[in-house]
This record gives C-alpha cells, sequence and structure tokens, in this order.
C-alpha cells in the first residue's frame, strides 16, 4: 500500500479512477433521495421566495388623507395622488388623533395634511405647506415616499402655473427647465430585474454548502475514508471524482434558476447565454471546493455543515451588494466585501443580464473570480491531503 504523500506527489489524474469516485458519489446522491430532493427543490423555493418577497419597489403605498381645506384646490391637490400606482388611500380624516391611530395600527404608511388656508394661499400666490406624516419604522420606504410627495408637488405646481397662463390669455407656457427621466438597462426600474442575478449566487452557495460540505466527513463517520486511502487513488483524482457529481447537480440547480427567471419573472437576458454558464460554472467550482475544504477539515457532518453555512451564504446575502449598497457600508466593511467572491460573480451576472456586456468590460472580475476558484480548489486538495497523512 503506498502511503498518502507518495499519492499525491504523483503527477497526472487516471480518468478510470476519476469515473469510479464520480460513479461512487452518484451512487450515494442517487441512493439518498431526500438529499437530492433538497438539492433540487430548495433553489426553487429560494428563487420564488427572493423573487416575490424580495420586492424593493414602492408602490401602492397605504395613505389616508386629512384634508382640512376641503376646497376645489385642496381636491385638485388629492387626485394627483389618487392617480399615481405609488399611493393607495385607504381612508380620510378629520383630525390628527386618527391619523396617529391608524399608523399605529399598520393601516396607513403615509398621511397628508393639508391645512385649513391651502386655497387662500394657492390663490395668492404664496407658498402653501403641506404635511406629509411617514412611518418611519420602514426607513427605506419612508425616504423614497417622502420624495415622490415632492414630485406630485411639482406636478401640481406646474398644473397651476400653466392654467392661470391660460386664464390670463397668455397662450402656452414653457417650463424654465424640463427633467426628462431616461432609465438605461432597466426602463422600468424592476427591482426583480435586479434581484433575480444575485439569486443566483445565493443558490449556488447554499446548494455548495449543503451538497460537499458533509462529503468528506460522511466518509470519516461511515469508517469508509480508511478503504479509501488503501486504494491506489490519488488526492487529487479523490477531490475531482467526488466534486464531479454535485458539480452537475449544481449546474442543474443553475439552469432551472436561469430559467425560472426568463419565464416566471421575465428578466431578460440581453448578454451572452454561454458566457453565463461558463462563468456560473467557475463560481460553481470554487463555491463546492468551499465546502470541500470544510468538509476535509471537520469530521463531523453536523458541524461541518453549520460552519459552511456560516461562510458561505451569510457573506453572500449580506456583503456581496446583492440587497445592500457596498457603497453605502463603512470603510471597514466595504474592506471586507473584496474578499467575498460573490461580490465580482453578482457583478458579472447582472452586466450579462441587465447591460450584455461581456468580458471585454468585466475582465477584472472574470480574473478574480477564477484565481479564487483556484484557490480554492488547490486548497481543498491541500487539506485533503494534510487529513490523510
Amino acid at each position: 500500500m503506498r502511503d498518502s504523500r507518495e499519492k499525491a506527489s504523483t503527477s497526472g489524474l487516471s480518468a478510470r479512477r476519476v469515473f469510479a469516485i464520480a460513479r461512487k458519489e452518484f451512487t450515494h446522491v442517487l441512493r439518498d433521495w431526500r438529499s437530492l430532493t433538497l438539492a433540487l427543490a430548495i433553489p426553487v423555493m429560494l428563487i420564488l421566495l427572493f423573487g416575490y418577497a424580495l420586492n424593493l419597489d414602492v408602490k401602492n403605498v397605504p395613505t389616508i388623507v386629512y384634508d382640512a381645506s376641503g376646497t376645489p384646490e385642496s381636491r385638485d391637490f388629492v387626485r394627483l395622488f389618487g392617480g399615481s400606482t405609488y399611493f393607495t388611500f385607504v381612508d380620510r380624516c378629520d383630525n390628527h388623533r386618527d391619523i396617529a391611530r391608524a399608523i399605529d395600527r399598520g393601516r396607513a404608511m403615509v398621511a397628508i395634511v393639508i391645512p385649513t388656508d391651502f386655497a387662500e394661499c394657492v390663490n395668492a400666490g404664496r407658498k402653501a405647506e403641506i404635511q406629509v406624516i411617514v412611518d418611519g419604522s420602514d426607513a427605506n420606504t419612508g425616504r423614497l415616499v417622502t420624495g415622490y410627495v415632492s414630485a406630485v408637488g411639482l406636478i401640481y405646481y406646474r398644473n397651476l402655473v400653466v392654467k392661470r397662463a391660460e386664464q390670463a390669455g397668455g397662450g402656452a407656457v414653457s417650463m424654465p427647465v424640463s427633467v426628462e427621466h431616461r432609465a438605461w438597462y432597466n426602463p422600468e426600474l424592476r427591482s426583480t430585474n435586479n434581484i433575480i442575478p444575485g439569486i443566483i449566487a445565493i443558490v449556488m452557495m447554499v446548494i455548495a454548502a449543503i451538497l460537499t460540505s458533509t462529503t468528506v466527513a460522511k466518509e470519516w463517520e461511515l469508517g469508509t475514508m480508511e478503504q479509501l486511502i488503501s486504494t491506489p487513488v490519488r488526492v487529487q483524482e479523490l477531490v475531482v471524482g467526488k466534486l464531479t457529481p454535485f458539480f452537475v447537480i449544481g449546474f442543474l440547480d443553475v439552469t432551472v434558476a436561469v430559467a425560472m427567471g426568463q419565464w416566471i419573472f421575465g428578466v431578460p437576458l440581453r448578454g451572452n447565454a454561454a458566457l453565463l454558464f461558463l462563468m456560473a460554472a467557475v463560481f460553481l467550482i470554487g463555491a463546492l471546493s468551499t465546502g470541500f475544504m470544510i468538509s476535509a477539515m471537520l469530521k463531523t457532518q453536523v458541524l461541518a455543515t453549520q460552519i459552511a453555512l456560516l461562510s458561505t451564504y451569510l457573506p453572500t446575502l449580506l456583503l456581496s451588494g446583492f440587497v445592500f449598497a457596498i457603497e453605502n457600508m463603512p470603510q471597514a466593511i466595504r474592506a471586507i466585501t473584496y474578499f467575498v467572491p460573490a461580490r465580482y460573480f453578482i457583478a458579472i451576472m447582472r452586466g450579462i443580464y441587465m447591460k450584455g456586456i461581456g468580458l471585454d468590460v468585466m475582465w477584472f472580475n472574470a480574473l478574480l473570480l477564477s484565481l479564487w476558484a483556484l484557490f480554492m480548489f488547490a486548497l481543498a486538495n491541500r487539506k485533503l491531503r494534510l487529513k490523510l497523512d
């Protein structure tokens, strides 16, 4: 029997031995139908959950109105909110006490208070102050809603200027400044178009953590690792053979995620699909190697799974730019994000999906992602070799 150091030092891989290890792993995976079902069902569940629940678009905000003026001018102002998709009137009231009660109970998120002298100020050309009360417990939505209310106020002012000019017989009025909004790459400003590419990275990390984090630890627990050591199989062949079936499952999950994003959520794929799957394969190799390395270091399946989830899923979710903009993070946290590979993969996916750009623009992110995958694969080999020595 050759010792493990001798195996590791022998160059070259045997396709026959790699195939034998891969076939053995495929057999284990197919026999463990519960794990296989989870590996295929979890991506679908995550895509549906994030795709439908994680929606950053602000629409149909429940709104309550306190019109203390009760004049045609104030009703015209309120009517502008009713014609917007951002607001939905849930009630009208005549005092601040009802406003506080509606917001406290969650019936309304925004309250618009029109003062008694609104019409008088408008007709006299003076500034009319509108009070907007926002539920600040959701700071992001509150900030956006405040901006929408300000935009409605500008529309009302513009309409008022045009109406007065027409009444004075001045003809058509041209505004001194006209702002025309145009959003590139995502003209509808749908947050789903931005979220779905990031979900693919989350799915791949979760699957890699669940599947490969136990592959070596299970061998130690079952006592079959000693049998593998006694065979002519080299360390590199063992790693490649064990990762192959999980790579196939992970690639199938990526295909399902891409198909669901396009056919269920209507996310357009503007770039090269082949490049998308190529970059997904590189990221998948690195993610699987990370889980395999953790499994090689630990001999308990439960502990290996927990460590894998904590070290892969959470950084991918919180520090990759998937949900939270990296530019808004503190300087120290931004420095940490450079060591989160999902940051580069998500940037590549969004570039392919939304902008249709290629490696001529994203080559640096692709290079860093490839270096990380190679490093993690080499590290997985080294950790397994040290365990077997």
